[in-house]
């Protein structure tokens, strides 16, 4: 089957540049000694999960317990929830993935949220397994890295019946912000925001240990059995492992690494060619506006397109000139999106004629994929592979 033959919009996956960003990644968590455990609510899919752990991978995280159970019904064994998760019927779901022999961690970040997860499970003579989740600077969920009370939060934790603490877990979420001060260069800002992901991680555990919560390492023994969870695709990009009081960081769950988009290349983690995902979309209609401009429509809006912005970007994704060595459309902006259109602002006359295809590197990857049924797998103008995005949709 040829590309061509796909109905519009559709969204590829350019093989290649997928395997590349695979070993990329594992190659980069050996070299850092830590256990790669990839973020699965990039891609949905069982099988892009599968190479991921052909690749080295030990686990996969998930965001939503329907997704713990799509990837558990497909096999997978070690699943972690990066996500406070509350609610009688979840901890009974997540507790019969366990009865069926998964093992299923997931966090916690409130004393009433803690004290709520021991009661369930303890309850059930059951101890659930769960990471305290550490603010070290996103300030989304999580308790703040230099908060007062945080030993004694997760001595309260460790001591409660029905919760076996296990670790702390941070997403430096802050990366995606991009440089912060005058003469900031996008490479100093993720070289920052990865020292402070995990300087400020590793501060928490030795805090932690300091206060008899958690075992000091042991000098004769390398690294603790303490899980130090961390890890963003732009903070990866030049993360180095180190030691602190004897603990290091032991595990990264990258999720957008595998396809990258406009957002990573706007951000300096990586170039148009690493993008492996692109969407394919048709040009349904072309007019002349008054002030000269024209204006093309095409057949991918909100539905297919996310309507995130991306850092460095104008528009809503980046149309290519040519998917082959991925350089960008000049003077063709995704100016707007409607549900099924995406608006084309041109500078400058355009060669494209309705009828004709094009190729967008989307802002948001994850977004455009949680939108789709299937993905297919390409090699140029082949399709090899037609996968299922399994827990599409599977948002509790």
């Amino acid at each position: 089957m040829l590309v061509s033959s796909l109905p519009t919009p559709v969204v590829l996956i350019e093989e290649s540049r997928l395997l590349r960003n695979l070993d990329d990644m594992a190659v980069r968590a050996e070299a850092g000694g830590v256990v790669l455990r990839p973020h699965t609510k990039t891609h949905k899919s069982v099988d892009l999960a599968r190479m991921q752990l052909d690749r080295g991978a030990r686990g996969i995280t998930v965001a939503k317990v329907g997704e713990a159970e799509v990837f558990a019904a497909a096999g997978f064994d070690d699943i972690r929830l990066a996500y406070v998760t509350l609610g009688t019927d979840k901890w009974n779901r997540l507790i019969k993935l366990e009865k069926d022999g998964v093992r299923i961690s997931f966090c916690v970040d409130t004393p009433e949220g803690a004290s709520a997860v021991a009661a369930h499970y303890s309850e059930r003579g059951r101890s659930a397994r769960v990471l305290l989740e550490i603010d070290a600077g996103y300030h989304r969920c999580g308790i703040r890295w230099d908060a007062p009370g945080l030993a004694a939060f997760a001595r309260e934790l460790d001591e409660m019946d029905g919760i076996e603490l296990i670790g702390i877990l941070t997403h430096a979420g802050d990366a995606y912000h991009g440089p912060q001060e005058e003469g900031e260069s996008r490479a100093d800002a993720l070289r920052r925001a990865s020292c402070d992901e995990r300087d400020r991680m590793l501060d928490v555990a030795v805090r932690l240990a300091e206060a008899g919560v958690i075992p000091a390492p042991s000098l004769s023994v390398a690294g603790s059995s303490f899980e130090i969870s961390i890890g963003s695709t732009p903070s990866l990009r030049y993360f180095e492992n180190v030691t602190r009081g004897g603990f290091r960081i032991t595990e990264i769950r990258p999720g957008n690494y595998v396809f990258h988009d406009a957002t990573q290349v706007g951000l300096g983690v990586a170039p148009y060619t690493n993008c492996a995902l692109t969407v394919r979309a048709t040009v349904i209609s072309r007019h002349r506006n008054p002030d000269g401009g024209e204006r093309l429509f095409l057949d991918a809006g909100k539905k297919v397109l996310t309507s995130d912005g991306a850092f460095g970007h104008e528009g809503y994704g980046v149309l290519l000139y040519n998917e082959r060595d991925m350089s960008p459309l000049p003077h063709h902006v995704i100016s707007a999106l409607s549900e099924e259109h995406g608006w084309l602002s041109v500078h400058g006359g355009s060669t494209l004629s309705v009828g004709d295809t094009v190729r967008i590197v989307p802002n948001h990857a994850c977004v455009v994929v949680n939108t789709q049924r299937y993905l297919y797998l390409v090699d140029d103008e082949d399709v090899l592979d037609t996968w299922a995005v399994s827990a599409q949709g599977r948002v509790v």
